[in-house]
């Protein structure tokens, strides 16, 4: 019998599940492995979903992954290589009453991992938007209950257009906390500089650092209104 597809309301307990796999996924891959994210709705806090952890595992050489398959397969894991991702490897757990996936990528590869950190991101950061996704998926899932190819393809332009959406927002982020950082750097040379000469070395960082901080926003402010106006 084809697996169910099911959206149900958000679970405290998938973070804890997600702590819980991802130590075991560690200790399979060794000093292979550079980090493990939880990503996928199960991973935003509140949104409903699929009850499936998705868990990003990333590695610095990917070759070497296929080396821990019976490991994975010991876990209960069905092995399924990169399942049309190329450079990925994709692991499920649970047959027809699937639990985990796991997605593995190398650290080279920051395209693919950006986009899913991207969506995970934006959506814990737009409840609006979360819902919105929330609603698509509970949809199609009443449509299609046992067909998981009209599920998916239901969800697959509106899946696009969230991805572009999540990885502009990162982009706009990751100025922001740039400029900041350069701005309080600057200040806090500016700061012990000026702390020197003076003589009052608090005074002087106070001051540098209200100085670069405020360097920082505008800094930020103008790069994102030129992303705006180009785009």
């Amino acid at each position: 019998m084809a697996r169910k597809i099911e959206v149900v309301d958000y679970r405290p307990e998938w973070a804890d599940m997600f702590q819980s796999e991802s130590k075991k996924i560690r200790s399979i891959l060794g000093k292979n492995c550079k980090a493990v994210y939880h990503i996928g709705s199960t991973s935003v806090k509140g949104m409903p979903a699929k009850p499936i952890i998705d868990i990003m595992p990333v590695v610095r050489d990917i070759s070497l992954v296929d080396a821990h398959n019976k490991e994975f397969e010991a876990l209960g894991y069905e092995c399924r290589g990169e399942f049309g991702i190329p450079g990925r490897r994709f692991y499920a757990k649970g047959g027809d009453n699937r639990t985990h996936h796991i997605h593995i990528f190398e650290l080279s590869n920051q395209t693919d991992i950006q986009r899913h950190l991207a969506v995970r991101d934006y959506l814990a950061a737009h409840p609006d938007k979360a819902e919105e996704y929330s609603s698509l998926k509970k949809k199609l899932a009443a449509e299609f209950p046992y067909d998981n190819n009209g599920y998916c393809n239901g969800k697959d332009e509106y899946m696009k257009e969230l991805e572009q959406k999540a990885l502009q927002w990162q982009e706009v982020q990751n100025r922001s906390g740039t400029g900041l950082s350069l701005g309080l750097c600057f200040g806090c040379a500016l700061g012990i500089s000026f702390g020197s000469l003076s003589g009052n070395t608090g005074m002087g960082l106070s001051l540098g650092l209200c100085f670069g901080l405020t360097a920082g926003l505008i800094y930020d402010s103008i790069k994102n209104s030129d992303s705006s106006t180009s785009s």
